[in-house]
Parts: structure tokens; sequence; C-alpha cells
């Protein structure tokens, strides 16, 4: 048989990795990402080739603004272990070690375990979801998430009917984190939801992110995302998930509990004491850019909304 010569692609010709994310989500957008692939295997070559992180593109969860830059997702973060400033995630993370990593998921379950990361990356296949997210500070970000819901690992250990709140713990690594050193926060960062809240579709277990595997910065290896609240409720770096009774006392409701409430929903008639909440810029758009007016739950109303019904809002911020 004779042997296949595979053509050498000469770099001019492949395409940036800037063109290809932006096509990639014009076709998520014009729903054309399901047809691409039955349509005799049309597809940009480059998203053919996506690697494992790479999720199908779930049409359920597109929002339909421009996505943040993947720099901005990367370099402007809130991440305390490493430093208070918005750039230190980017620059000390790096040393945290993700491998081996572990999540132990206990207390209130029938089926107690450990996952080691790489079974979880294979208990569902990884989907592309693009979220909003919104800082307490009034900034926003449009990320397209790598990932799975959260009710797939809770469907695993059977939570019992106990089990009112689930908490998340983040790693801490002394020799890796130098933000540990500043005793703002009373170590292990600690969140937590109502169980109803954490088996909601929406909530994500995210593993990668722009279709490759989570930067260090961002929460590598496993982290949550819950778009409808602000982000500090989003664990990063996840060890432990416990499932409990009693709602927990979480990170920053015990530092600030005037400032951060253990619901943190993005309620745009509530201000934070210290800034509105009525308006919010997007990341990357410069600090000239026009605010936009903030959405309530961040814009998934519809989806959420009903999880809070008869509740006050002003009082459960």
């Amino acid at each position: 048989m004779a042997k296949v010569q595979v053509p050498r692609i000469p770099s001019s010709l492949i395409t940036p990795e800037e063109v290809w994310a932006s096509r990639r989500q014009w076709l998520k957008q014009a729903g054309m990402g399901a047809l691409g692939v039955g349509a005799g295997g049309w597809l940009p070559s480059a998203l053919a080739a996506a690697g494992p992180y790479a999720g199908k593109p779930n049409p359920d969860y597109v929002v339909m603004d421009k996505l943040t830059a993947e720099k901005d997702v990367s370099t402007y973060n809130n991440f305390y272990e490493f430093g208070t400033g918005k750039q230190d995630p980017a620059d000390y993370a790096g040393k945290m070690k993700t491998r081996p990593w572990s999540v132990v998921v206990e207390g209130e379950v029938a089926k107690p375990r450990t996952f080691d990361i790489d079974d979880l990356l294979k208990l569902a296949p990884l989907e592309e979801r693009v979220y909003r997210m919104r800082c307490v500070e009034a900034w926003s970000m449009v990320i397209p998430w790598e990932g799975y819901s959260l009710s797939t690992l809770l469907k695993q250990v059977e939570p019992t009917s106990k089990a009112k709140y689930i908490e998340f713990v983040t790693a801490v690594q002394p020799a890796n984190m130098p933000g540990l050193n500043d005793r703002i926060i009373d170590w292990p960062y600690v969140e937590a939801l109502r169980i109803d809240e954490a088996m909601h579709p929406l909530t994500l277990m995210v593993f990668g992110v722009y279709g490759k595997a989570l930067p260090n910065a961002n929460g590598a290896p496993l982290r949550i995302s819950i778009p409808w609240k602000y982000g500090f409720k989003s664990g990063k770096s996840i060890v432990k998930i416990r499932l409990v009774e009693k709602m927990p006392m979480t990170s920053w409701v015990k530092i600030a509990p005037t400032e951060y409430g253990f619901y943190a929903n993005v309620n745009p008639e509530v201000p934070h004491p210290r800034w509105s909440q009525a308006t919010e810029r997007r990341i990357g758009g410069g600090v000239f850019a026009p605010r936009a007016k903030t959405l309530m739950f961040n814009g998934y109303a519809d989806q959420v909304a009903s999880l809070y019904s008869g509740m006050d809002l002003r009082r459960n911020y």
C-alpha cells in the first residue's frame, strides 16, 4: 500500500486562534454548530481539531454578546490565595500544583467518595457554555466555560434528605500560594450554595475555558460557575465538597457580613455599601467604555427567579 503523504501547511495559512474562536462563537449564535457536524463534516479545520477540553457547544447556554478576550479572562481575577491585586493570580498562580488532584465529596450523602480529577473529567461529556459573569465591583465578563452541571456529580453520591446546603473548600498550598500570608481570610476559602441552587442545571463544574484546560489563575483544575450570582460565590481550585444540614459560614460572610451576603444574587436594586450595582462595565472595554444597566439575576431571571419565590431579596442579599 502506498504511503499517504500528509501535506505540510505553512504557518502563514494557519488560522490565528482569535479568528477561529470568533468564528466558533458566530456558528453557535447562528444556531449552526450542530449543522456543521452533520452536514458532511463541514467544520473549520481548527474547530474539528479542538483539544480534549473543548466541549460541544450547548445552544441552550449562549449569550449573544461579544466574548471577553481570553487574555482578560486569565489576567484580571480575584484569587486571594495569590494576592489581592487583579494581576496577582496571573503572576503567581503558575506554581500551584494541579496534578495529582482529588476532590472529596462527603457529609449528608449516601455514597461519600473521593474523585480523582481525571475521573471527574470522564464523568460526563464536556459542553461549552457562554455565561455572563459579574463581580461586585460592577465589572462583568462573557466567558466560554467548558464543563458540565454540578448536579451530575451530586447524583453520583446521592444526597440525603438532610442535605440542605453544599459547601465548597478551596485548596491550601502554603509553598505555592503567597496570598496565604495575608490573614484577610481565615483559610481555606469556603463558599456554599443552597442544595436547590447547586442542583440547578445552570450551576456548572468548570474544567476549561476557551477550549483549553482551565488556567491556574482561573481556578484549575476545577472550579464552580454560578452565573446569576456575584463572582465570589464561584469557588476555585476545589478540593472538598461537603453536603450539610445547616447553612455554612462562608468566607466573605464571616469577614464582612454587612457587605457580602450568603445568597449574593446579582440584584441592581441592592447597592453595595461602597458602590452602586445599578450599572456595569465590561472588562476589556477601557475605562471610558459605556456602562450598561445591570440585569436582575445577571440576566438569568427566567431560569432562576423561582428559586427565591417569597423571599425578600433586600434582606437575603
